[in-house]
């Protein structure tokens, strides 16, 4: 009950905003129809490989909306600004494991952003480009199920790269660094399989094209379950990695200012 309460109060919060983030959807929505433009002008002269020109459609259409639960994370999950307030020592002192009470804050701001911004940013989507749903429900729960994990995972990056705020005065680099990385290695824009050899290699010895190309394969018919896997394989690695992580957070508490 208590997670969930945690969870509801960060959804809740973020309703008194709706008006502002549909400001924010009508930009996202522009960003992706000029994306998904530009694939069909490149679409004319190419045959875009096992997907042609409306799968690339249906592919930036997804990874546009899905930006929203695994790419548009809080930064650092809120503990940046936790370690300048001092907040960061109550937290740590609350009857709550601190990776649990960051997740379900978090996980209120995903839900939240999963109904007022991925889904009518798809719709809208569905509407312009005649896109249709998956045919076979397995195939919807088994995107959901990669979304989730994906949302996840990034979950976990964000709260590791918060916990660096206690070594550091400025974390927020490593935030934007990690949000390259996710339009570079991740598939958005651009299909993993397209990339140069290299950094096709790079990609599938990290974790990200679990944050948007696996779901969007899956989604689109092209991937099996099975792909799943290597999403649950990273899911149980960062959890670990921030177990650890807080165990070290407990031995060094430093509040900016004293």
């Amino acid at each position: 009950m208590l997670y969930f309460t945690l969870a509801s109060k960060a959804y809740a919060r973020n309703l008194h905003y709706r008006g502002a983030h549909m400001l924010h959807n009508i930009a996202s929505a522009l960003f992706g129809y000029l994306y998904a433009c530009i694939w069909i002008g490149i679409g004319q002269d190419r045959p875009l490989g096992e997907y042609g020109v409306h799968g690339m459609i249906g592919y930036i259409a997804f990874t546009q909306a899905s930006l929203w639960i695994s790419g548009f994370i809080t930064n650092g999950l809120g503990i940046p600004q936790a370690v300048r307030t001092g907040q960061i020592s109550l937290d740590l002192m609350r009857p709550v494991h601190l990776f649990v009470l960051c997740m379900c804050r978090e996980w209120g701001q995903i839900a939240y952003q999963f109904v007022y911004k991925s889904l009518p940013i798809y719709l809208l989507y569905m509407l312009l480009f005649s896109l249709t749903l998956p045919t076979h429900w397995t195939t919807l729960l088994y995107s959901l199920i990669a979304l989730a994990s994906a949302a996840y995972m990034s979950i976990c990056m964000n709260y590791i790269i918060g916990a660096t705020s206690l070594w550091t005065t400025e974390s927020s680099w490593l935030y934007w660094v990690n949000h390259a990385l996710i339009n570079l290695l991740a598939g958005f824009f651009i299909p993993v399989e397209w990339l140069p050899s290299w950094l096709q290699t790079i990609s599938w010895m990290s974790p990200y094209p679990y944050l948007l190309y696996v779901p969007t394969r899956i989604y689109l018919g092209y991937d099996q379950s099975a792909s799943l896997i290597g999403s649950l394989a990273w899911c149980i690695v960062f959890t670990l990695l921030c177990l650890l992580v807080t165990v070290i957070v407990r031995r060094k508490v430093e509040v900016q200012g004293g």
